[in-house]
C-alpha cells in the first residue's frame, strides 16, 4: 500500500482471482467501513466532495471498476453479476465489515446486487440517483434506441477529444487532485471501452432486476434522487422521480430523500446530502 498525500488517501490493489486487479483508495479509520460505487464507466474520481468527508468519521473507499482508472480490464462482459462479484471481492479484502455501500447511477443496482449476494456483513445503503427498474421510460423503443445511438457515437466523440472536453466540466468543482485525475483517466479511449463494455448489457440486466429485484428489506436505505431538471427533460426527471420513491417506499426501512438543487450528478451539486445521510446510517 502507497501514500501520496492524495485527497482520497492511500493507493492500494486488490489481486482477483483471475489475476485481474482493482485499484482502490481510501482514508481514515474506524467503521462501519463505506464503499463508493460510481456510475456507468467512472472510475473513483466522482466522489471527491464526499468521501474526504466521510473519512472524517469512518475509513471511507473509493475503486475504480475493471477497465476505469487504475483497474485492469475485464475480457469478460461486464453482466451486473460480474460487476457485483468485483465489488464483493473488495468487500472481502477489506475486512468483515460492516460496511455501508453508496452507489451512484448504475453503481445503485451494482451495490444492491452486492448487498443482497451477502447480506449480513452490510449495514446500509445509500443509492444517489440510481438507474431504477422501476422507471418504466428505460424499456421504451426511443430510450433503447437512444443507448444504441450512443454507443455507435462514442468512441468517434472520444476520439475528437469532445468527451473530455464535454465530459469533465461537471467534475471541476472537485479538489484539483481529484478533478486532474477525473479528466485525465475518465475519457480515455480505455475508459470509453470500459463504458461500452457496461453499456452493452445495460438493457437486458435492468429487465431483470425488474423481474428479480434484490431483496433489500435487512438494510437501513436511502435514495436520494435529484429533482431538477431542463425544461426538455422535465418529464423524464418526474418517472425517475417516481420510480426512485417507489423503490424506497418498498423496503422497510427505506427514505426518500429529494435533492431540490440536483439532477443526476448530486455528488457534485449537493454532496452534503449524501454525507448526511451516510452519517444517518453510521449512527
Amino acid at each position: 500500500m502507497t501514500t501520496n498525500g492524495h485527497t482520497f488517501g492511500t493507493s492500494a490493489f486488490v489481486p482477483l482471482a483471475d489475476g485481474r486487479r482493482l485499484h482502490y483508495m481510501a482514508r481514515g479509520t474506524g467503521g462501519p467501513v463505506v464503499v463508493f460505487e460510481s456510475g456507468m464507466g467512472f472510475s473513483r474520481s466522482t466522489w471527491g466532495l464526499v468521501q474526504p468527508s466521510v473519512a472524517g468519521h469512518v475509513r471511507a473507499v473509493v475503486y475504480d471498476r475493471a477497465g476505469t482508472g487504475r483497474s485492469d480490464p475485464d475480457p469478460r462482459p461486464r453482466t451486473l453479476a460480474r460487476l457485483a462479484g468485483d465489488l464483493g471481492a473488495l468487500l472481502d479484502a477489506l475486512g468483515p465489515g460492516p460496511f455501508v455501500l453508496v452507489g451512484h447511477s448504475w453503481g445503485g443496482p451494482i451495490v444492491r446486487v452486492a448487498a443482497a449476494a451477502d447480506p449480513a456483513r452490510v449495514r446500509g445503503l445509500v443509492l444517489v440517483d440510481q438507474s431504477d427498474e422501476n422507471c418504466d421510460l428505460f424499456f421504451t423503443p426511443s430510450t433503447e434506441k437512444r443507448h444504441r445511438v450512443s454507443q455507435a457515437v462514442l468512441p468517434a466523440v472520444t476520439r475528437l477529444g469532445l468527451y473530455r472536453t464535454l465530459g469533465s466540466r461537471p467534475g471541476r468543482v472537485q479538489p484539483a487532485d481529484v478533478a486532474a485525475d477525473h479528466r485525465r483517466e475518465d475519457f480515455t479511449p480505455g475508459a470509453t471501452r470500459a463504458l461500452l463494455a457496461e453499456m452493452a448489457p445495460f438493457p437486458g440486466e435492468l429487465r431483470a432486476l425488474r423481474d428479480r429485484p434484490p431483496v433489500l428489506d435487512p438494510f437501513a436505505v436511502s435514495v436520494i434522487t435529484g429533482m431538477r431538471s431542463a425544461r426538455i427533460n422535465a418529464r423524464v426527471r418526474k418517472a425517475i422521480t417516481a420510480a426512485h420513491r417507489r423503490t424506497a417506499y418498498a423496503v422497510p426501512h427505506g427514505r426518500l430523500v429529494e435533492a431540490p438543487r440536483s439532477g443526476h450528478l448530486v455528488m457534485f451539486t449537493e454532496p452534503e446530502l449524501i454525507v448526511g445521510e451516510i452519517l444517518r446510517m453510521l449512527d
